[in-house]
């Protein structure tokens, strides 16, 4: 029989295993996704848009060459047909990523940092400081979206650096109210007690401590943030509040061609079409992860 010393071995094999008993669920979530045929295709879509926004110059495309076709019908030559100045859809389409993941990436980005970072603060001070900026979220929020963001193109403009802060703007309050209440909930366990109690620095625990643990709410809500990132910023192209021609910006697309939805659906329904995919391939992505977190 095997005597063990109090103190000595029992702890150590104890931490080993918990650290183990740790590290096995983030793998495990991992292959879980990896096992999920809606998120192979969505992440699939997602890199695909990628890959056009960055490349399709290399490839030779002439999205804003007039070939003289107007209005001409998808053909092997233009499978996406042309729109009303003679220009190839498919080179418009596929050049068409570039603002929609030029804007939306980076405003989502920054909205995610801002929100993450004002979330981990109000949930972790609570008090006053909490009531403060709750109540400020609670007005922006209560804005209707369309006349907020109008006003917000009023004060910063429509070029690419205004409308990324535009949306970071936009969605930082969502994010920060829901970090603030996985904060709350992570505020009540052990950890964030011993850490006080070892005199750790305010900062080092929200950034050490805490942020590790809201991390997958702030992954989902950062994905989520693309997506509505991505439809917004069509959204402002289509009012005339974002790109402007001859941009092949999707949203502007869809507004230049829509008065021949009836005689040539193709201007329409391929930028369309490229907006909701973009659009559904990131919810998806969101959506499992949120489901393996559980």
């Amino acid at each position: 029989m095997t005597a063990t010393i109090p103190g000595s071995a029992a702890p150590a094999v104890d931490s080993l295993q918990a650290d183990a008993s740790e590290a096995a669920p983030g793998g495990s979530r991992f292959r879980s996704l990896l096992r999920r045929p809606s998120f192979i295709v969505s992440v699939l879509i997602v890199v695909w848009w990628v890959v056009a926004a960055i490349g399709w110059h290399l490839v030779g495309l002439q999205p804003y060459a007039k070939t003289g076709e107007l209005l001409a019908s998808p053909t092997w030559a233009h499978p996406f047909g042309t729109d009303n100045l003679g220009r190839d859809m498919f080179a418009r389409v596929v050049a068409g990523a570039g603002p929609a993941l030029l804007i939306g990436p980076f405003g989502a980005l920054l909205a995610t940092i801002i929100g993450g970072a004002l979330g981990l603060v109000a949930g972790y001070y609570r008090g006053v400081v909490d009531t403060l900026m709750m109540r400020f979220f609670d007005v922006l929020l209560a804005l209707p979206s369309l006349i907020f963001l109008v006003v917000l193109v009023g004060a910063f403009g429509i070029g690419p650096g205004a409308l990324i802060l535009i949306v970071g703007i936009l969605f930082a309050p969502g994010i920060a109210r829901i970090i603030r209440a996985a904060t709350l909930v992570e505020m009540g366990k052990s950890y964030v007690t011993a850490a006080k109690l070892q005199g750790e620095r305010d900062v080092r625990i929200l950034f050490r401590e805490l942020l590790p643990n809201v991390l997958p709410n702030l992954v989902i809500q950062a994905t989520l943030s693309l997506a509505a990132a991505v439809f917004i910023t069509a959204s402002l192209s289509f009012l005339g509040l974002g790109s402007q021609p001859p941009s092949a910006d999707w949203g502007l697309a869809i507004n230049e061609n829509r008065v021949y939805l009836q005689t040539a659906w193709w201007t329409v329904v391929f930028p369309a079409v490229g907006v909701a995919s973009l659009v559904v391939a990131a919810n998806l992505i969101a959506d499992n992860i949120r489901e393996v977190s559980r």
